[in-house]
């Protein structure tokens, strides 16, 4: 490993920066998932950042950053961009030091997370369809103003106070094997590595550090393997947290010397996550906070050992958490919607019914209709929406369906 000194940000940096955050953000809790160490065969716990303050770790970094201006600069006010949790974190540091706080959020942002932005004090400017767009803007306003821009991820006072995470993590799980967190742009990877890498090294033991992306929006694995920042054309991803295409150059620069790895996972993966999450450790988390769980039910992370992973943040909106419960269960075998063409007569609609019930399976919804390209004369075309109990049961409706002479295609 390289000398920690020499990177952007040291421990002592990150020590500093706890010193600063003392009374103003929250020790969130560690909570151990029982559940998901059966799963992985180790013990797992969970550090709870979306129980921090404003929803999320990101209000660490927003406060060291904005607590270092001087006073001619705190005149002038800041400017950010976000899809949301920075923007939080900002508007609350802004509000605790008094400096007037501007924040471009992309079109469509989250709405409870541009009404708590805007409760939290902030001016907030809705520009372009993602954050990159709303990261361009934000600088163009603070070059053309003189307003100091705070970066969501690209720099060493960001990196500092979200690297107090890792100071955390290391005080309230001594024996912690594997640290896995979410990664976007990098500052918390970068920061929280940094923090236990050199912790690591003092107690003369190895502790391994490890990003997880959505792999739709996975720029880290290919701008490592090159090393150099390889943006993305395109980010598609629930995640919204993390949706960065684009590494930014000071992180990158630490998690490439530092981080043992970055893993993916899949919208599926990331579905089903935060089912287990909401129904085994009655946690609300945002997609972005959950893909380390993602990564560990999916068994991307071999032999974790004793694992802490950081839930970074809560900030879901509900219809968002709608969508995606019904794509969990959908993804977890328990809930299945097919599509079946019958004869138009009475009795086919009950008979398909009597399969269902006496397959153990429930009907929530069924769409009847006569008029389509694909319908003929005579016949109708119904879909069912079924509640199910696994993969396997799914196969057994469909299997009975079928052997009473139905054929249904899954369509959900």
């Amino acid at each position: 490993m390289m000398d920690l000194k020499a990177l952007p940000v040291t421990v002592d940096d990150i020590m500093d920066a706890a010193e600063l955050l003392d009374g103003v953000i929250e020790l969130t809790p560690v909570e151990q998932s029982r559940a998901l160490g059966r799963m992985t065969g180790s013990d797992v716990y969970f550090k709870c950042e979306n129980l921090q303050r404003a929803g999320s770790f990101k209000v660490r970094g927003a406060y060291v950053r904005m607590a270092r201006l001087n006073e001619e600069e705190r005149a002038r006010g800041v400017v950010a961009a976000s899809a949301g949790n920075h923007a939080q974190g900002v508007a609350v540091a802004a509000a605790r030091l008094g400096i007037k706080a501007r924040i471009f959020m992309p079109m469509g942002v989250a709405l409870p997370k541009l009404a708590a932005t805007r409760g939290h004090g902030a001016e907030v400017v809705l520009h372009g369809h993602n954050v990159d767009e709303a990261l361009a803007e934000a600088q163009r306003y603070a070059d053309e103003t003189g307003s100091v821009f705070v970066h969501p991820f690209d720099n060493t006072d960001i990196i500092a106070g979200q690297g107090t995470v890792g100071l955390e993590v290391l005080d309230q799980i001594p024996n912690v094997d594997t640290v896995v967190m979410g990664v976007g742009g990098g500052g918390l990877l970068a920061g929280v590595a940094t923090a236990i890498k050199a912790r690591a090294k003092e107690l003369g033991r190895e502790i391994r550090v490890i990003g997880v992306q959505a792999e739709n929006a996975a720029a880290y694995p290919p701008s490592l393997a090159a090393d150099a920042l390889v943006p993305l054309q395109k980010v598609s991803t629930m995640a919204d947290g993390i949706a960065v295409g684009r590494p930014g150059q000071v992180p990158f620069s630490i998690i490439r010397e530092l981080v043992d790895d970055v893993v993916t996972v899949s919208e599926d993966a990331l579905a089903r996550a935060l089912i287990f999450l909401i129904e085994r450790s009655k946690l609300v988390v945002e997609p972005a906070g959950a893909v380390g769980v993602a990564a560990l039910m999916e068994g991307v992370i071999e032999n974790p050992g004793t694992t802490a992973v950081i839930l970074s943040g809560g900030n879901i909106d509900p219809m968002l958490m709608l969508k995606v419960i019904q794509r969990g269960l959908y993804a977890s075998g328990r809930f299945m919607s097919v599509r079946i063409m019958l004869d138009d007569r009475p009795g086919s609609l009950a008979q398909i019914s009597r399969i269902i019930a006496e397959s153990d399976a429930n009907v929530t919804r069924v769409d009847h209709t006569r008029i389509g390209g694909s319908i003929s004369m005579g016949d109708v075309a119904i879909t069912i929406d079924i509640e199910t109990k696994g993969h396997e049961h799914c196969k057994q409706v469909l299997g009975n369906l079928r052997a009473e002479g139905f054929q249904p295609v899954v369509v959900h």
